[in-house]
């Protein structure tokens, strides 16, 4: 049976929600317990727990609605004892969970929490979904930078409050961003983890736990950890808060190793990301570790980027990096010295270098057309001209209809190679040369008159070939690279090599951070206003650090068109004034 009472206007916290459905369920009698705000979502639970009572009365989102179900098999009245035992003890475990928390005076505003912790240059955010926003844009009205924990923030207010961020040069961290680390101290959830050189951007909350455990684990320390949000990557909102973070951690004193984890974030998104990531390092002189979990990519370095595999590897990475002092040389003007602007091309004859090649383009650069699949690439429209990156696998069976694979006969590469020298949009053209028993007999025959012709009528084409052959070979590998490079072609001996070189001269530009954030912000000892759940306001407190809580409640009892009057009444006063 279930017994349930309601408490009007009675706002909690979810964390103090479920310590007390815990407590509940555990009392003598009772099967199962659920505590929650009268929201439709939170009845909605309820009702899919078999919690839900039938003759349940109204509620607003301010109300608390406390039921139990007793035990089965017991009788009618045993139930009801029970049940009424449970419900009558609900004041006194609220009352203790109070009294277990600071009792000193907690402030029922923003304002007033920061006039009485004026030093906090953070904001911990954890109040419900619908009410976030509003308070996080409060906090940047007033300076200070945000821990966004709530979730069910919508898309448009995040693109708003990070905007909002930006022009006034600060960070938000989030929406559903569980965990931090500033200047040693544990924002949401959190590992006590040593301090020291690596510095975390991460848009996943376990990730960044991981590795910040693993780097502690192998004897060395975190400077910073700093989350993003899981849908910071996506291409509605730009990686805004990721990129605002690796340009503040490139300019920390205390960090010498930048690392990224990421779940694999939009293709337009990644190739800028990385862009932004390697010129920080070029320009800070840090090398950066690339985690993209669930993206294998095919290489391991790109110039300052190191490319890690899992988490435990990017942890690995940092940590050798930073205990070998892993410096890079000094800052270069560009991190891509002679940059050339424009489109790539691929030309191939073998389809898994094709596909290998393609799966690193779509990180570096973005979308890539092509007649293969990969994460990031665009279906290749013949019909079309391309206007973008474009990359083909020229021994595909419906390029080689009627002619023979290009290995046996590079005519069609050599083609291929003269229309694109034909597009000034296009910067550089990545062709491969197989060489071996069965292949052409003299491929650069063929090939290095197509590279001489491609450079005479594009001057400043980039032509990179990647030449796979031994010295055992029937075509002379040396006397192959020899001919393609006098032609005028950059020979290179694997993928990573030509990916390298590519990524140096075409990569695509970073942005200058405008309104840089206030360095400031990561400083110790960290101070900071929790407006939302208490535990985080206590895990403030017994990290030492100094933290004000806000006995938030939802403004105008949860009625929203009351609310709305409200902020239009502040407003026009605030213009007043």
């Amino acid at each position: 049976m279930l017994h349930y009472r309601t408490r009007r206007g009675s706002y909690h916290d979810s964390i103090v929600l479920m310590q007390l459905r815990v407590a509940l369920a555990d009392l003598p009698g009772i099967d199962d317990a659920g505590a929650v705000m009268g929201t439709p979502s939170n009845l909605e639970i309820l009702r899919d727990g078999g919690l839900l009572p039938a003759d349940l009365e109204d509620l607003a989102p301010d109300d608390l609605l406390v039921v139990v179900r007793t035990e089965n098999g017991a009788d009618e009245g045993q139930g009801d004892e029970a049940a009424t035992a449970a419900l009558d003890r609900v004041g006194e475990l609220l009352a203790r969970r109070r009294a277990e928390s600071d009792a000193d005076y907690r402030p029922k505003s923003l304002a007033s929490a920061l006039r009485m912790l004026p030093e906090a240059r953070w904001v911990m955010v954890s109040v419900p979904g619908r009410y976030a926003a509003e308070v996080a844009r409060e906090a940047l009205e007033r300076g200070r930078n945000v821990f966004l924990f709530s979730d069910g923030v919508p898309l448009e207010e995040e693109k708003a409050l990070k905007e909002t961020a930006a022009e006034r040069g600060l960070l938000v961290m989030g929406p559903d961003c569980g965990t931090a680390l500033v200047a040693g101290t544990g924002l949401g959830f959190a590992n006590r983890v040593r301090r020291g050189p690596v510095g975390l951007v991460a848009a996943s909350g376990t990730g960044l736990q991981a590795v910040a455990a693993r780097v502690h684990a192998l004897g060395s320390g975190i400077s910073h950890a700093l989350g993003t949000g899981g849908r910071d990557l996506s291409a509605e909102v730009g990686g805004a808060s990721a990129l605002r973070a690796i340009e503040l951690l490139g300019r920390d004193p205390a960090t010498g190793v930048l690392v990224l984890i990421s779940k694999p974030p939009s293709p337009e998104i990644t190739a800028r990301m990385l862009a932004e990531l390697a010129a920080t390092a070029q320009r800070a002189g840090k090398p950066a570790v690339v985690c993209l979990l669930g993206r294998e990519l095919p290489f391991r370095r790109i110039g300052p980027l190191r490319f890690a595999g899992s988490l435990s590897e990017a942890a690995a990475l940092a940590v050798d990096l930073a205990g070998t002092n892993g410096s890079l040389p000094a800052p270069e003007e560009s991190p891509h010295p002679g940059s050339l602007r424009g489109s790539l091309r691929g030309l191939f004859s073998g389809g898994t270098l094709a596909q290998e090649a393609l799966l690193g383009w779509t990180a570096l650069f973005g979308p890539v057309e092509s007649n293969l699949k990969a994460p990031g690439s665009v279906p290749w429209d013949r019909s079309r001209p391309a206007t973008g990156h474009r990359l083909l696998d020229l021994g595909d069976d419906a390029l080689t209809v009627g002619r023979p694979h290009p290995m046996l006969e590079p005519s069609l590469v050599a083609e291929r190679l003269a229309e694109e020298a034909r597009d000034p949009g296009v910067a550089a053209v990545l062709l491969d040369v197989v060489l071996g028993d069965g292949a052409h007999p003299d491929p650069a025959a063929v090939l290095a008159p197509a590279v001489r012709q491609a450079r005479a009528t594009h001057p400043e084409l980039e032509i990179v070939a990647v030449l796979i052959g031994t010295d055992l070979d029937p075509q002379d590998l040396g006397a192959q690279r020899h001919r393609l490079e006098e032609a005028g072609a950059r020979v290179v001996d694997d993928l990573p090599a030509a990916q390298e070189s590519l990524y140096r001269r075409c990569g695509p530009d970073s942005e200058p951070v405008s309104h840089p954030i206030d360095p400031s912000a990561l400083e110790a000892p960290l101070a900071a206003v929790n407006v939302g759940v208490e535990s985080f306001h206590e895990a403030l407190i017994a990290q030492e650090a100094e933290s004000a809580h806000v006995d938030w409640r939802p403004p105008a009892g949860g009625d929203e068109r009351l609310a709305s009057i409200l902020r239009r009444m502040s407003a026009t006063a605030a213009e007043a004034s």
